[in-house]
């Protein structure tokens, strides 16, 4: 296991990888994303309490639980990174981070909007949202660290150490709503409560969230390796390679 891994530490490997994956991914998001917004936005019931208004769940509740998934996922790669000294692991997590940002944003938009006809405020200092916020200010906080180093092993070194030391939040914001008592829906396990017509297409939605998601970041990953290897002698093959093409 071990060697195949080691394998996608070879930066020219990985670019290699990425190029073939992101159109197949990046069309199956397309796909799954459709999918759902059409099923949830133009076919799904009303919800006998909210209304046409519980609908933003489509964008809300994927984009919600990817910002907690992404983090995460940030986190394997930097203790990857850490402890295995492994260079194009601190590359994922600074691929990751500004997706993970963009998709915090939108589920505090989104819940904000969501809010306003629930609680009648657009925000309230209320313990998910604010944990939620601070995931937000941890993206940013590790984009700026990553980019404030012109060493890429340190500004790598000192990101992964964030990230790690941020994910503490991840729980936080999963069972504040168990923790405190809080304007935002407790735990209800939404997938399985509400009806199978709402669900299918919320389903379709955060599958396509993860797709898009990977697809971004893989776009990002390709970039960041020809920013760091453009010097290396794959990379002026490949460039003389598309100028000749």
């Amino acid at each position: 296991m071990w060697k195949w891994l080691h394998q996608f530490a070879r930066p020219e490997r990985l670019y290699q990888v990425c190029g073939r994956l992101v159109p197949w991914l990046g069309a199956a998001g397309v796909v799954c994303l459709l999918l759902g917004w059409i099923w949830g936005f133009g076919f799904a019931p009303k919800d006998y309490q909210q209304g046409d208004s519980f609908r933003i769940m489509y964008i809300h509740v994927p984009a919600a639980m990817w910002s907690m998934g992404i983090y995460a996922s940030m986190a394997v790669a930097a203790f990857i990174g850490l402890v295995w000294q492994m260079k194009m692991s601190d590359t994922v997590v600074a691929a990751m981070a500004p997706v993970g940002a963009v998709f915090t944003f939108i589920a505090l938009v989104t819940g904000s909007a969501w809010g306003k006809p629930m609680w009648g405020a657009w925000w309230v200092w209320d313990a998910r949202l604010t944990s939620e916020l601070v995931l937000l200010f941890l993206y940013m906080g590790i984009i700026a660290l990553y980019n404030a180093f012109e060493d890429r092993r340190l500004a790598g070194r000192a990101a992964g150490i964030l990230v790690l030391v941020g994910v503490v939040n991840i729980p936080i914001i999963h069972f504040s709503v168990e923790w405190w008592n809080t304007l935002h829906q407790g735990s209800t396990n939404m997938q399985q409560s509400i009806a199978p017509s709402m669900r299918t297409p919320l389903r379709w939605a955060i599958l396509g969230y993860l797709l898009f998601f990977i697809t971004l970041t893989l776009m990002r990953l390709r970039n960041l390796i020809l920013a760091q290897e453009r010097h290396r002698p794959w990379v002026a093959a490949l460039i003389n390679k598309e100028r000749q093409s």
